[in-house]
């Protein structure tokens, strides 16, 4: 059923209430937060990476190392009006695009953001996957923008680990959980091709591995994501 108007906002609303409820009631452990909280505090904006499963909490992340203003990558599929609406709730903004339909548009709209000083942020293996593969649309805007990439996720032993295509884990309230940053990636704009596929590669590798150290960090087992 598709949600227009009034019934999108009260959806909308309800969403953003229930998941700003149920983060605030995670206890959470943070790790790897220092460079991205330099980069804050320098007034640098940067290109938050995180795969599509693992972004329902990413909000709450962000501000939890300080950040205040981003423009995040939604899909222009129905359930991508959806998010807009609930993240709007949170005071962030949306590009609608992804990494293939609507990417010409998406990657105007980033970088429009991008030149304003926004935060920007993309699940690299969105909207449809295949889950934990990582598409070049993120290495290309990181390329042109010349904003760092910086990935992160996080997990939870208490969720609700949903039946879809990216397996979306949703901490249930009162979990301990975990929220995990990697290191800032820069990318010359005159990379060669060459470059930027290895720089591809080894961004779907520590994304990968950085999930599997968090689901560890917590006890849980999930299967292997990526090209292997």
């Amino acid at each position: 059923m598709r949600l227009e108007g009034r019934s999108l906002r009260v959806v909308a609303a309800l969403a953003a209430y229930i998941i700003k409820g149920m983060a605030l009631s995670v206890r959470w452990h943070e790790e790897g937060d220092a460079s991205v909280r330099a980069l804050i505090e320098a007034g640098q904006p940067f290109l938050l990476a995180f795969w599509h499963g693992r972004g329902v909490m990413v909000a709450q992340a962000y501000r939890r190392v300080g950040g205040r203003r981003i423009k995040i990558l939604v899909s222009e599929h129905r359930d991508g009006e959806l998010i807009a609406a609930t993240m709007a709730h949170w005071g962030y903004g949306a590009v609608r695009g992804s990494t293939r339909r609507g990417a010409v548009r998406g990657a105007r709209g980033m970088l429009r953001a991008a030149h304003a000083g926004y935060d920007l942020a993309i699940s690299p293996d969105g909207p449809r996957g295949p889950r934990e593969v990582l598409q070049e649309g993120v290495i290309e805007l990181a390329r042109i923008s010349g904003l760092p990439i910086v990935p992160v996720t996080y997990s939870a032993r208490w969720a609700k680990r949903f039946a879809s295509w990216d397996g979306f884990l949703l901490p249930l309230p009162g979990a301990r959980g975990v929220i995990l940053w990697g290191e800032p990636l820069r990318i010359s704009r005159d990379a060669d091709t060459d470059t930027l596929t290895a720089l591809q590669q080894a961004l779907e590798a520590e994304m990968i591995a950085l999930r599997q150290r968090a689901d560890a960090m917590v006890g849980r087992t999930e299967p292997t994501g990526g090209r292997s």
